[in-house]
């Protein structure tokens, strides 16, 4: 039986990559289409969904289609090169490796190889599909034949309800404006700017001004320069940094935000961006990769990320009721107008598309094989 199957570095949960793959499995698997999920390296949150991307060697079937999901770099690139099967690359967007020099020569190593590992495959791929239009002229340069623009498909609209606990623990906290950062604790997301920027809020604007960062480490090196960051500057009672958070709990934190502060040097997409959006909480945000599409008028839109900057930006926006008003409601409408609201079905599409262009019938359509399989990890 013939099938679309996911192949990602690693998969993880509360990530973009991660769940924008779990979400095109389930929704794959939903229409009938045989779908398993390949990994180079495992993670034990994750291991019962996976499997050892070599497996697919004995897996493999006729007709079979094979989606990288790239972000990173993967010996599995290398081998899907060499795979006779149609390769799609799901692109997710490779931080340059000049953001991780300073803290993880090794991260940065990998960040370049990662990009010489798009450079070989994008000439060969069948399809590339970008998550963004930032993304998929990425994939253009590349040598990438064929590229379309399908957005993340794992960003939920409308949004889950907070978890009422948590939101009543947060509207009962004492304090002034609530900033709300959300992004991996990564060097290219520039908490630091934020950081800064509130400090300068606090001294000027608003006294009682506070900030939660919400956000893996994925640099630890990083996160804990953060974290003496926030308290050299004298912040450490006005900073909440929360992590591993469940979806309703991660509308809490919308909930009971008052601003989207979002001063990242490199984003491919975005997802922080919509998930305010469709929560009704305005945004500011640095005018970096794929922002200014993702934004297109929704929110404020900085060219510098200087402290006093950001923090008068943040001040003027929220002591303006009506301007906060209108781009909430521009806000909402961000998802729909981006096509969030079809992009499972616009993924799936593509990738039967790509299978039916390779000669027999499209992979789960009615009558052809792997129609109704059912999902093995």
């Amino acid at each position: 039986m013939s099938g679309i199957h996911l192949f990602v570095p690693m998969l993880h949960r509360r990530d973009a990559v991660g769940e924008h793959t779990r979400s095109l499995r389930d929704r794959l698997v939903e229409e009938g289409v045989e779908c398993r999920i390949y990994i180079d390296m495992p993670d034990p949150d994750t291991v019962g969904e996976t499997r050892p991307y070599r497996d697919y060697e004995a897996d493999a079937r006729p007709g079979d289609v094979l989606v990288y999901q790239m972000a990173t770099r993967s010996e599995m690139a290398t081998w899907l090169r060499g795979r006779p099967e149609p390769v799609v690359i799901n692109y997710h967007s490779i931080t340059p490796a000049q953001f991780f020099v300073p803290w993880n020569n090794w991260i940065a190593r990998h960040q370049v190889a990662a990009t010489q590992d798009m450079a070989a495959l994008a000439p060969t791929a069948a399809l590339g599909i970008g998550v963004s239009e930032f993304d998929a002229e990425e994939l253009r340069r590349a040598g990438c034949p064929d590229v379309t623009v399908i957005p993340v498909a794992n960003v939920q609209v409308p949004p889950p309800p907070p978890d009422p606990e948590a939101l009543a623990a947060l509207e009962r906290a004492p304090g002034g404006p609530h900033w709300l950062s959300v992004g991996r604790l990564a060097p290219n997301k520039g908490h630091e700017d934020t950081l800064a920027a509130l400090f300068v809020a606090r001294a000027t604007s608003a006294p009682d001004a506070r900030l939660t960062i919400v956000g893996a480490a994925s640099e630890p090196a990083y996160a804990r320069a953060l974290h003496r960051y926030t308290a050299a500057l004298g912040l450490s009672g006005a900073v909440t940094f929360a992590s591993r958070l469940s979806d309703a709990e991660l509308s809490a934190q919308y909930a009971a935000a008052d601003v989207l502060v979002m001063l990242s040097a490199h984003e491919g997409f975005g997802v922080p961006l919509l998930e305010a959006m469709s929560h009704g909480v305005p945004v500011v945000a640095f005018a970096s990769g794929a922002v200014p599409e993702i934004v297109d008028g929704a929110g404020v839109l900085l060219y510098e990320r200087g402290p006093r900057r950001v923090a008068d930006a943040v001040a003027t926006l929220l002591d303006d009721p009506d301007r906060c008003a209108a781009l909430v409601a521009a806000g909402r409408a961000r998802p729909s107008a981006l096509g969030l609201d079809r992009a499972a079905s616009d993924l799936v599409a593509a990738l039967r598309g790509v299978a039916g262009r390779e000669g027999g019938s499209p992979v789960g359509a009615p009558g052809a094989p792997g129609a109704g399989a059912p999902l093995r990890p």
